[in-house]
């Protein structure tokens, strides 16, 4: 159920932002809007206020605002509040408004997010350098070792954990070069990522050194008694060097009542500690709030909010670009298209961990939405933008017959894509894949 309110509600936010765009330009250039609606097929809900029709229809996949003399076919009557008798130029900035809409949505929803503060993992600006593999780790195999630092991938440079996340996620199953330093040497060696999970995505198995950092101190119990205290980061426990978060606590629950050696990191120096692990309630603890990783606090204004913004969603926009250019040189999966069952399964997840998790997803697929819309294809408004700038550098209008086939064409296009994304959907449900043979 949480699943379902949650997709109604990020999408009839996408919807409605997209649709106004497209309606309140219409109004601003004087074309008479004969219908705002949300959805499509048979009208649940409407009333009428002037010339307009608003209503919400009872298919929640879209929407649509028609105007009058918008079609060419339609009955026209050259009125100038028709959408046909305004210019090219005119008529771009109605096509072109939705998807800005959702493009300007997704900086909104993440400069209010990123306002708010957040605590982020320290290592995604870091260097890719190995701290270990995952088990069956396709880059262990292939022969990369610990202390390794990535510096390439298709011999595009990544500099950061995050830009080496936003390189490989597109490349599951496809065949990958990782360049790499070890020492003073360089090298290079050729790979296939694995698809994790049911999005499919790409993963050669490394991971970054990370260590447990102490969060919180609860007053009086054996964390404060030791002398540990918030921000320290626990680099060994009970002798055992590069200590991770599960190994720091199967570490405290094996020494109730006994001296518990550690070394942390603390303003760049290295303090040697003894806890004593106790009984608290039905748990050994030492009384501390640990993060499994090094975190770090932004807490931006609101300009730096809006910059911070700006960036994500750039880099958003060249993980989009990368994935479509990806779909057309097969070197991205279709596999890593989603439908609406997929964002629902997505936005039910974010709504559970919270609003922020919620308006990120969001904020995510609105830039999608918006960027997808602009693709060249006979029935997006893309497609519509193209029809347009084709007959301004033709110096005429295509006939009938013309924009009719070009909508054909889209329109079959849109429809494979469709088939290809409920198919998407369908194959990550358990029970349904586990019927169909060929899987």
């Amino acid at each position: 159920m949480t699943s379902i309110i949650a997709f109604l509600f990020v999408l009839g936010v996408l919807i409605f932002v997209h649709e106004l765009g497209h309606f309140l330009m219409a109004r601003r250039i004087g074309v008479r809007v004969l219908t705002f609606s949300l959805g499509f097929g048979p009208k649940l809900l409407s009333f009428r206020r002037g010339d307009t029709e608003y209503c919400v229809s009872a298919v929640p996949l879209g929407g649509y605002v028609k105007m009058a003399g918008e079609n060419p076919e339609d009955t026209r009557t050259g009125a100038p509040d028709e959408f046909l008798s305004k210019g090219k130029w005119q008529r771009f900035q109605v096509l072109v408004m939705g998807p800005l809409m959702n493009v300007l949505l997704a900086f909104v929803v993440m400069s209010a997010v990123l306002y708010r503060g957040a605590q982020l993992p320290l290592y995604e600006q870091q260097p890719v350098v190995i701290g270990t593999f995952a088990e069956n780790s396709v880059a262990e195999r292939a022969g990369l070792k610990v202390g390794d630092r990535i510096v390439s991938i298709d011999d595009k440079v990544v500099d950061t954990w995050e830009d080496f996340s936003m390189a490989i996620v597109s490349k599951a199953n496809r065949q990958v070069s990782i360049g790499y330093v070890r020492g003073d040497q360089t090298g290079s060696l050729t790979l296939v990522p694995a698809g994790q999970g049911k999005f499919e995505i790409g993963d050669i198995g490394v991971q970054p050194m990370i260590h447990p950092m102490v969060a919180a101190i609860n007053p009086g119990q054996p964390a404060e008694e030791g002398g540990l205290q918030q921000g320290d980061v626990i680099v060994t426990a009970n002798g055992e060097s590069n200590i991770r978060y599960d190994r720091l606590l199967a570490a405290i629950k094996a020494h109730k009542d006994q001296p518990l050696p550690v070394a942390v990191k603390r303003n760049g120096q290295t303090v040697d500690l003894t806890l004593k692990p106790r009984q608290i309630g039905n748990q050994v603890m030492i009384g501390a709030q640990i993060t499994p990783l090094e975190t770090h606090t932004v807490e931006p204004g609101p300009v730096e909010a809006m910059k911070l913004s700006v960036a994500k969603n750039w880099e958003w926009t060249k993980l989009i670009v990368q994935t479509l250019v990806g779909l057309f040189t097969r070197e991205t999966s279709v596999k890593q298209l989603m439908g609406p069952v997929a964002i629902a399964d997505l936005s039910g997840s974010a709504a559970q961990a919270g609003w922020i998790p919620l308006f990120t997803l969001m904020a995510m697929i609105s830039l999608n939405l918006g960027l997808l819309n602009l693709m060249p294809i006979p029935v997006l408004d893309g497609g519509h933008i193209f029809i347009l700038a084709l007959e301004g550098l033709a110096r005429r209008d295509f006939s009938m017959r013309v924009k009719e086939k070009m909508l054909l064409a889209g329109f079959v296009l849109l429809l494979m894509l469709m088939v290809t994304v409920i198919y998407n959907d369908l194959m990550r449900i358990q029970w349904i894949e586990k019927l169909v043979p060929w899987r």
